[in-house]
């Protein structure tokens, strides 16, 4: 049997990460003053089960980010997914 290994591409236009809004995601909870295990607690009563050490791996690119994460992420933050994404589409429309 083939041994199949999934290669994420990092994009350049992202510093080599594996997302757009984990820098911002960082910032909010910081700014709100959450631990990672309060944002992960908190997503749990939205059904979204990310753990703190898959937080920290999205805050500093390492991990993707699924749509349905994004929106409770940022819904549990009292923001939107689109500010989230601002600098990233931001840098598109450029």
């Amino acid at each position: 049997m083939k041994n199949i290994s999934n290669k994420r591409k990092y994009s350049d236009a992202l510093n080599h990460k594996l997302n757009a809004t984990g820098k911002y995601i960082y910032l909010k909870r910081k700014e709100l003053n959450y631990s990672r295990q309060k944002l992960s607690d908190e997503l749990i009563f939205l059904d979204i089960d990310i753990s703190t050490q898959a937080i920290y791996d999205i805050e500093v690119g390492k991990r993707t980010v699924l749509d349905y994460e994004l929106c409770a992420i940022a819904k549990v933050l009292k923001i939107s997914a689109d500010e989230l994404l601002l600098d990233f589409k931001t840098r598109l429309e450029s």
